[in-house]
């Protein structure tokens, strides 16, 4: 009995919890406003930002003004949605396929964008209003022919079977997408720059357009925790539990391939989001999909708000911003190799 109770308790989700996590979230979002590469001083976009809630006077002139409500809070808000969506992508594809390594472009996701990107860079080249979309299209057409062919053999596609025909249409349209590269080798840094990640937001315009499919992804994701919880049990047990294992994993990888489709589209390609933080999620507050799946939302929006912060402000020049994750991930995720390898030992 006793062993049942603490059972439950790791698997709630705690409002003291959520809170920690939300006033974390706030707190770095409130930061990356109040500093940028422009020199208009904390003191004073604070100043504009009390005075935008109380009616008084603003200490910023209008173009001062316009810089931090058209380019910096569209930036850090575009970044706390990409780095949602990603890490509870992430968290989603690491419950589904039972891998702790699995990430959110296991499917084919980056590589469609990739090379719908690419496409778009060489065939039109300024017409780079259209990339977003692109990778949009590119990246549900990836997971598409993954799930198609993972079906070849008849019947739904079980997870290792699907994770196959993920790798092989990544390897395929990877193939594609550097072949179209040699078409116009003129083009290939612009395809790189895009590919390495970042957040070039000159408005509103990304934000409004990633925002409702990463709302409806999160929706469902969140609500799907317990659903989670049942799969790791195995599919015997969710069966006899009333649950339809193969229905539950579509439901579950085409909300996780949309929110990553959609994060794609604006930021390109950035890496380690989705291993990092559901991993420091579980480590913190426990392994229920329940708990990581909400905290990994909060988590992710404020690792790749502060991600984006040190790309734009450590260097004169703007760093991309997936090598900054790089950075951050790529020793975290050598942990987490190592921790897997010593469980299955």
């Amino acid at each position: 009995m006793i062993r049942s109770r603490r059972t439950a308790v790791r698997t709630r989700l705690r409002a003291r919890t959520v809170v920690i996590a939300a006033l974390v979230l706030a707190a770095v979002l409130v930061c990356a406003v109040l500093a940028g590469a422009g020199d208009l001083g904390w003191r004073r976009v604070l100043g504009e930002l009390v005075a935008q809630v109380t009616g008084g006077q603003s200490p910023l002139s209008a173009r001062e003004a316009a810089i931090v409500w058209q380019l910096r809070v569209p930036r850090v808000l575009l970044a706390g949605l990409v780095g949602a969506a990603l890490a509870m992508s992430g968290a989603t594809f690491q419950g589904v396929f039972r891998n702790p390594l699995a990430d959110p472009y296991l499917l084919g996701a980056a590589a469609g964008a990739g090379m719908a990107a690419t496409l778009v860079v060489v065939l039109t080249p300024h017409a780079g209003a259209w990339v977003p979309p692109a990778a949009f299209l590119g990246a549900i057409g990836g997971v598409g022919l993954s799930w198609l062919l993972g079906r070849t053999g008849g019947g739904r596609p079980g997870t290792g079977t699907l994770l196959l025909a993920g790798v092989a249409v990544g390897s395929f349209l990877s193939a594609v997408q550097t072949f179209v590269q040699q078409l116009r080798t003129e083009t290939i840094r612009q395809v790189y720059t895009w590919m390495l990640g970042g957040l070039n937001v000159t408005g509103w315009h990304e934000v409004l357009v990633a925002a409702p499919y990463i709302g409806l992804a999160a929706v469902v994701l969140c609500l799907s925790g317990r659903l989670l919880d049942v799969l790791s049990l195995g599919d015997a047990e969710a069966a006899s539990l009333g649950l339809h294992p193969a229905r539950v994993r579509l439901l579950l990888l085409a909300a996780a391939s949309l929110a990553t489709a959609a994060a794609v589209s604006v930021s390109g390609l950035i890496g380690f989001v989705g291993i990092v933080v559901p991993h420091v999620v579980r480590l913190l507050a426990g392994g229920s999909y329940r708990v990581v799946l909400p905290l990994s939302l909060l988590g992710g929006a404020a690792f790749l708000i502060a991600a984006d912060q040190v790309a734009r402000t450590v260097m004169p020049g703007e760093l991309p911003l997936g090598v900054v994750t790089a950075f951050a991930g790529a020793p975290f995720f050598v942990a987490v190799l190592r921790s897997s390898r010593e469980k299955v030992s």
